[in-house]
């Protein structure tokens, strides 16, 4: 087995999804993994730590993954709450499930999808998450247009953040929300939703959603969801792709993390 540096290290592509599983927090460090091996490791709750090989695979694992998590949602409660972010995240996610195969399981009549974090523009923006989302995965499968929660780009982002803090309250529930999966990626500088490393923003601890004028990645104006919601989460699932996220993996599978998830601050 190579130690963790190795295998990382000799990545020219490193792909790499894990999952972070009720308010996990990390208190010992990744020993040792290599191409396509699972870690898992126990602590307060579970991280499983998946390497894949190619970005097929990935998308399978991903597919098996959210298929079972939505079945179980659907038994519990009638309906799957997810939030997804944006980059190359959708494409990665919708690439097994918009197969006949996968739409046939995957139940998205149960569905009901917001986001993680998003850029203030309009919704048919080339840099909009829903945009993206829309084309990869919700024009390919049947999850109900009113299942779908997006922002409203016609208003401030202050004003925009507050709304859907109240689209969450509305259809979740009061307090912080718990959803059942959120998907995120991670940023070469190891951002996570639009919570960037060394900003004010990290400390927001009192609101569910907050905007963001002077974002370090362009757009500079977006609503986020907050470390509270993000600590909340039933289950939560960082999906890295590309040679690009090496350091910022290495690194955050390196630092011993005082509480639940942090991206490097």
């Amino acid at each position: 087995e190579a130690h963790e540096d190795t295998a990382i290290e000799g990545e020219e592509i490193f792909l790499m999804g894990f999952v972070v599983s009720n308010s996990f927090t990390l208190r010992r460090r990744v020993q040792s993994c290599s191409r396509g091996r699972s870690v898992t490791m126990q602590s307060e709750g579970r991280i499983d730590l998946q390497i894949s090989a190619t970005k097929d695979i990935l998308s399978k694992q991903l597919a098996e993954f959210v298929i079972q998590k939505a079945a179980d949602a659907k038994k519990e409660k009638g309906k799957f709450v997810v939030a997804l972010s944006g980059g190359s995240l959708p494409k990665t996610l919708a690439k097994e499930l918009v197969t006949d195969d996968y739409k046939e399981r995957a139940e998205f009549s149960s569905w009901h999808v917001y986001f993680a974090d998003e850029r203030c523009v309009p919704l048919d923006h080339e840099d909009s998450n829903y945009g993206l989302s829309k084309t990869e995965l919700f024009d390919k499968v049947n999850i109900p247009a009113s299942q779908i929660y997006p922002i409203d780009p016609s208003l401030s982002p202050e004003e925009c953040a507050a709304a859907y803090a109240k689209s969450l309250e509305t259809g979740i529930g009061e307090g912080i929300p718990v959803f059942d999966v959120l998907f995120l990626g991670i940023g070469p500088d190891g951002h996570t939703c639009s919570l960037f490393p060394g900003h004010p923003l990290l400390q927001e601890n009192s609101k569910t959603v907050a905007h963001i004028l002077d974002s370090p990645k362009p757009p500079p104006q977006r609503v986020t969801l907050t470390y509270p919601v993000l600590n909340a989460a039933k289950d939560v699932v960082f999906v890295s792709t590309g040679s690009s996220k090496k350091d910022a993996m290495r690194s955050i599978l390196k630092v011993r993390l005082g509480s639940h998830i942090n991206s490097p601050r």
